[in-house]
C-alpha cells in the first residue's frame, strides 16, 4: 500500500565535488514519472547549459535560467592568474560590491521561487547552483531562509552549489555533500560539452 505524501523536505546538495545539479536533475526526472509537477530554478546559469535544452520539452517541467554573459567572482577568492585565464567572461568584484545587474536578476529569481514555493503550482522546486549566489554574496541568506519557511508544506525543494552556508545546512532535512576525491580536470581536460556543460 502507497504512503499518502504530506509533507516536503528540504533537501541540499553540496560540496566540491561534480554531480550537484546531476542528481537534482534525476530526482525532477522520478518526480515527473510520478506525476508531479516541477519547477527547475537556475540562478547563475544561463540557458545554454546542455541541460537546459532537453529539460525545456519535459511535460510538468518549467525550466528558468537566471544567468548573465560572464560568470562573478569575489576578489578575495580568485588569483589574478584565474581570472586572467577566463579572460572578459569573468567579472571580479569587491566582497560586498557585487554587480548590481546580477543582484537585481537573482532577486528577480527569489521571487520567483517564493511564487513556486508557496502557489501549489509544484510539487518539486529546485534551485539550481542558489549556493553559489550565497557564498557570493548575491543573495541574502535570511531571505532564502525565509523562502523555505513560507513554503507549503507539501513542496519538496532541493538547493544545489558549493559553498552551502552552516545555517542552510542545519535548516536542510538531507544534505548530501559530494566531495572530489579526483577529476580529469587536474590533467587539463576542458569542460565537454554534454558531460559539464
Amino acid at each position: 500500500m502507497e504512503q499518502k505524501e504530506s509533507r516536503g523536505y528540504v533537501q541540499v546538495y553540496t560540496g566540491d565535488g561534480k554531480g550537484k545539479t546531476t542528481a537534482a536533475i534525476g530526482l525532477a526526472v522520478r518526480a515527473l514519472g510520478a506525476g508531479k509537477r516541477v519547477l527547475f530554478l537556475q540562478f547563475m546559469k544561463r540557458p545554454d547549459y546542455s541541460e537546459h535544452r532537453i529539460l525545456t520539452t519535459l511535460t510538468g517541467l518549467k525550466v528558468i535560467a537566471l544567468g548573465k554573459p560572464y560568470f562573478v567572482a569575489r576578489a578575495d577568492r580568485i588569483s589574478p592568474e584565474a581570472a586572467a585565464a577566463m579572460g572578459r567572461g569573468l567579472v571580479v568584484f569587491e566582497p560586498g560590491k557585487p554587480p548590481e545587474d546580477y543582484v537585481r536578476l537573482l532577486a528577480e529569481g527569489l521571487e520567483a521561487a517564493r511564487v513556486a514555493l508557496t502557489g501549489g503550482e509544484y510539487d518539486l522546486v529546485v534551485l539550481d547552483e542558489l549556493n553559489v549566489a550565497l557564498s557570493l554574496g548575491l543573495v541574502e541568506l535570511d531571505e532564502v531562509l525565509k523562502l523555505l519557511d513560507a513554503r507549503a508544506a507539501n513542496v519538496e525543494v532541493v538547493i544545489t552549489g558549493r559553498g552551502a552556508p552552516p545555517a542552510l545546512l542545519e535548516r536542510a532535512d538531507l544534505v548530501t555533500e559530494m566531495r572530489e576525491a579526483k577529476h580529469y580536470f587536474r590533467q587539463g581536460v576542458p569542460a565537454r560539452r554534454g558531460i559539464e556543460n
